[in-house]
Order: structure tokens, then sequence, then C-alpha cells
């Protein structure tokens, strides 16, 4: 017999170091490491919610429960309550230096989606949609990253959402996630969000009514609580919209009414209804604009029916033709239904005629997103609207347009907030800041006059801006309020003065 044939010693080192080359090629391929990458796939389990207990192995808050939809199949739900914004996440397998997709469709008022512990830029983006939407961003893993946390939740107090379809594409592992015992406490401040909501227009369709076109708004108190008392005479010429506070609620549903209050006339040494009725004619004469407000803190007025819109619009109209007033403010800060609202003010907006004025100053968080009673309500009314002075105080932080978190006496916070309202479908003349005259007109949110006129300029044009800097300017912007002329008087006119004068000057 012949031996086995052998290859030269040179030739069998050469077919080595190919054999080795072609090895270390090979282990690129499986680790993702080199040039040489796997094969793009779906790294999330469960990610349509079909499979299962339809939650696992997702790690949920208890208000997250899973729903069959009749259109999409199974979904998640999310119900914030409280301090919980109902979070869900899952800890997924992922490969080094690798780049991976995060998508999920959403529907809801503010909905967050993103992943963190990826070891590079963690991604973040949100929606506030009440249609269907995808969520998408895309990031790269760290050198020494091998899973990651990806996390969807919804907000504090708003409505439930829904998520289906969650996938992230890319480079396999070949082995499964890692597990996760429970939900993972998300910080809902992602400060790299982007905005996937696609707003309603915020075209200038609503011209801003006659005379300044930036207004000062302040609340006259018909009640003494400590600030200064004043009669409507006494109300600064910087004010442009005076609004009297408040009419009260009757024993009819709907139906409104309003008297002068005793202590305060004790207090001014008595002030009558006809030194009311001429005090409001003077300011009419001067230009200025007083109307009637509905609400406060403890109002009551509820308009929930078409019999109550009407008797609500017929008692505004009775208060308007008794005192000279040229229209009504919405001031309800327990709840309000915009579809009958929306019915009450077209009504009394014919009746008044030309020249009526409708204000609203809604809570921070009424203005959240355009789902809420009083955003709809706003926008029902935009025909008739002459500006939504929302009240930037006696709220904490709240999230911004642009996703960031920002706290209340900020200049972020009153461009943040205000964004989501021009980016709404208000028109910018319909947008005004509203904040409280002095520490102790508010429990919280007092912001300095030089602030609040520093936001004037980051939204009208573009300069004086804090960290926040929207991504576009709005020259017609509409103004600013405060609660109240009398504790502005009592602190020195600050507002008056300094952001009055600020307005009056602007272009």
């Amino acid at each position: 017999m012949r031996a086995p044939h052998r290859l030269p010693r040179g030739a069998r080192a050469l077919l080595a170091g190919l054999l080795a080359a072609v090895l270390a090629l090979v282990g690129m391929v499986l680790t993702g490491t080199g040039t040489a990458t796997a094969a793009d796939v779906d790294v999330i389990r469960n990610g349509d919610f079909s499979a299962g207990d339809h939650i696992t192995p997702w790690a949920c808050g208890p208000t997250v429960t899973a729903v069959n939809n009749s259109t999409t199949g199974w979904d998640l739900q999310g119900t914030p309550a409280g301090s919980d914004y109902a979070n869900c996440s899952q800890q997924v397998a992922v490969l080094p230096n690798s780049t991976y997709t995060l998508s999920a469709v959403v529907q809801g008022s503010y909905v967050f989606l993103g992943a963190t512990g990826t070891g590079g830029t963690d991604p973040s983006t949100w929606s506030s949609n009440t249609g269907w939407n995808t969520l998408s961003s895309t990031f790269t893993t760290g050198a020494g990253t091998t899973s990651v946390q990806v996390w969807f939740h919804g907000w504090y107090g708003q409505p439930p959402y829904l998520v289906d379809k969650v996938s992230m594409v890319g480079p396999g592992t070949g082995s499964p996630s890692p597990s996760s015992s429970g939900p993972t406490s998300v910080s809902p401040s992602p400060s790299t969000s982007t905005s996937a909501s696609p707003s309603p227009s915020g075209s200038s369709t609503t011209p801003p009514p006659p005379g300044q076109k930036h207004k000062l708004t302040g609340y006259w108190q018909n009640f003494y609580n400590g600030a200064t008392p004043q009669r409507i005479s006494d109300v600064p010429a910087a004010y442009d919209i005076i609004a009297v506070a408040f009419a009260d609620a009757t024993s009819t549903q709907g139906a409104i009414s309003f008297t002068l209050d005793p202590t305060l006339s004790s207090k001014l040494n008595g002030y009558s209804g006809a030194q009311f009725r001429a005090d409001i004619a003077a300011k009419r004469a001067a230009g200025k604009k007083v109307i009637i407000s509905v609400g406060g803190q403890n109002g009551t007025v509820s308009v929930a029916s078409s019999a109550a819109a009407a008797n609500f619009a017929n008692s505004a109209y009775s208060l308007i033709q008794t005192y000279g007033f040229d229209g009504i403010d919405i001031d309800l800060e327990n709840g309000v239904n915009s579809t009958y609202m929306a019915q009450a003010l077209h009504t009394l907006a014919a009746k008044v005629g030309s020249g009526f004025v409708l204000t609203m100053a809604p809570q921070t968080i009424d203005m959240q997103s355009t789902g809420t009673e009083y955003f709809k309500l706003a926008l029902a009314t935009k025909d008739v609207l002459t500006i939504v002075n929302m009240q930037y105080y006696n709220s904490g932080a709240m999230l911004g347009c642009d996703g960031g978190v920002y706290s209340q006496g900020t200049e972020n916070f009153l461009t943040g907030l205000a964004c989501i309202q021009l980016q709404g479908g208000l028109d910018p003349s319909q947008v005004g800041l509203g904040v409280p005259a002095s520490t102790s007109a508010a429990g919280g949110g007092y912001t300095s006059p030089a602030t609040v006129n520093a936001a004037l300029d980051c939204l009208a044009a573009g300069t004086n801006c804090g960290s926040f800097k929207p991504a576009k300017t709005w020259p017609g912007i509409g103004g600013a309020m405060t609660w109240s002329t009398n504790w502005d008087a009592l602190a020195g006119g600050g507002i008056a003065g300094t952001v009055g004068s600020h307005l009056h000057a602007m272009p």
C-alpha cells in the first residue's frame, strides 16, 4: 500500500491560515463583531400581545390590561392613575455595536416609547394622537451592551392609551431575552423626545379682535381676601380686558347670576351697582373690554344638556345687558362639557353680535392634549374665541410640546406649554400666558414679570429664549393674563407696568 499523500509543509501552513480566516469570518457573523452582521430579525417577544396571557413577558404596572379589539386584535391598554403612568417594559437580548429600529402602533393622549441601557443615546419618542399612529426610533448599542430595556407608558392623569405591534428589528442573538421579574420604573421625562403626533392646523384663520394686538387680561375680584380692594375704575389702563370674578350658579341648571359683594363694598366705603355699571361704561369708552367670568376654583356651574346650555346663554345675556359687559370668560375648574358649553357659547355669541368677547382660563392639565374637554371646547368655539389664558400655575411640573418636563415658574414652562396650544390648532392671537401677580396670588408658580416678557419674546420672535426654543415663532401671540388686578396692585403693579408695557410695545 501507498502512504497517504501529504501536502508540503508550506502548503499546509497556507491552508491552515485560510481556514482560520474563514472561521473568524463565521465568528463575526455569529457574534455581530467586525464588519459582518447577523441577519436582522424582530427581537421583541409577544409584540402583538397575541401569545399566552397576552402580557407575558412584558412586565407591567397594575393598571395595564390586555383588550381584544375587533379591528386590531389583542392590544395592551394602560390607564394612568394618580402617580402611576401605566408603564410596561421588556428586557431584550441584543448584540454589541449593532443598530436596531424600535417601533409600535399606539393610540391615546401622550403615549411614550423608548429603550434604556443601550450603551449609547437612549431613544424615546411620543405622540398625543386620538387615532392610531406609529412611533419609531433607531439606536445603536454600545461596545459592551448585550441587553436593553424596551418600555412604553402613558402620562399622569390622562385617559387610557392603547399599544400594539411593538417591534425592535436588528441583529438577532439566537438566544432568548433575559427574563424580567417586574416592571422597572422609567422616568416619564425623555429629554430627547420628538413629537410624532399629526396636530391640527395652526393656520391664522381667525383674525385678532380689534384694538390692541397683544392684550393684557386681568381678573378683578368681586370679593375681599387680603388683596387690594378696587373699583373697576381703579384698574390700571394697561389692562385691555377686565374679567369680573365671578358669576354665581343658581338653582336652575346652567343658569348664572351676579351681585356685588357687600364685604367688598364696605372695604371701598360703598360701591353701588350704579357706580359699578358707570365704571364699566367708562372703561368701554376708553377702548377696554369688561367681561363676566364664570367659575373659579369653587365654581359649580354645570352645562351638560341642551336645556342647561339654553339656560346658560339666556342668563349670561341678561347679565351682559344689565351691566354692560362685552362678553364672558370660562374659568370652570371642576369639569366642562365641550359639546353643550360650545352650544351655549355659540348661542350667546349670536345674541350679543359684533364685538362679543370670549376668553377662557383652563388649568394646565386641561390643555395638555387636544383630546381634553377644555381643549375641545376651545377648538369648537374657535370662530368666536378671543383668547385662552391658561393658568401657568398651581400645577407643578408639566409636559412641554417637545416632550420635556418643565417646572412652573420658569420661562421653559411658559414657552413649552404655550407651544402645545399653538401646535394644537389655536390661532396665535388666541394663546395667552396666565400668571399670578405675586407669590400670594397662587399656591405655586409665581413667575417674575421679566420672565414673562422673555417668554413672550421667545414665542413671538425667537429671542430671549430659555433652554427650550420652539421650532418656529408666532409674531401674533395673544398676550398675557394675571390673577389678579387686586394682587398686582398690592405687589406694586409689576404686571400692569412691566408686562403690560412690554406687550403694548411688541410689533
